[in-house]
């Protein structure tokens, strides 16, 4: 396999992080609905998870995830690591939220990727366009009561058509 195929998604499993940030619910108790106000409140701390990441050939990787996040008012400092059995990405990203408006960057060290992103949040969706040195594409984060569900599509620049590259599944 070579090494395009999996900086393309690194990079996608690294993106997915970012919106990650922006995605947890604020909530009272776990039970409860996410509000539709900042998302950002409830993202102190660590969180666990697993899923799955298509590279460019089609090969599905399963990865677990760690996750821990440190806030300092409407800003997030992320960092994010996942592996599976031959597979491994791990991530650092700076995130703010103004008035439901995101916009951060992120960085890949296993891989050696990095970018931006650019989107919104409200309620329990967020939705985003991810635009980088080795990837691009969108994203799209379902909140729930039991956690949260990342999926990114990857652009290809050629085609113009999307396909899935990452879904995540996370929680407490």
């Amino acid at each position: 396999m070579g090494v395009k195929v999996l900086l393309s998604s690194a990079a996608a499993l690294a993106l997915a992080s970012l919106i990650l940030v922006a995605s947890l619910p604020s909530r009272g108790d776990a039970a409860s609905p996410p509000p539709a106000g900042d998302p950002f409140d409830q993202l102190k701390g660590d969180w666990k998870g697993a899923g799955t990441v298509i590279l460019d050939d089609g090969e599905k990787k399963q990865v677990d995830c760690t996750v821990t996040y440190k806030m300092a008012g409407s800003n997030i400092t992320q960092t994010l690591h996942c592996k599976g059995s031959d597979y491994e990405v791990n991530t650092t990203l700076k995130v703010a939220d103004k008035s439901g408006k995101i916009k951060g960057t992120w960085n890949e060290s296993v891989y050696d990727a990095s970018g931006s992103v650019t989107g919104t949040a409200k309620g329990n969706l967020i939705h985003a366009l991810i635009a980088g040195d080795k990837f691009s594409g969108r994203m799209s984060i379902k909140l729930t009561d039991k956690g949260h569900t990342i999926n990114v599509i990857k652009l290809n620049n050629k085609t113009g058509t999307y396909r899935l590259a990452t879904s995540l599944s996370l929680h407490r």
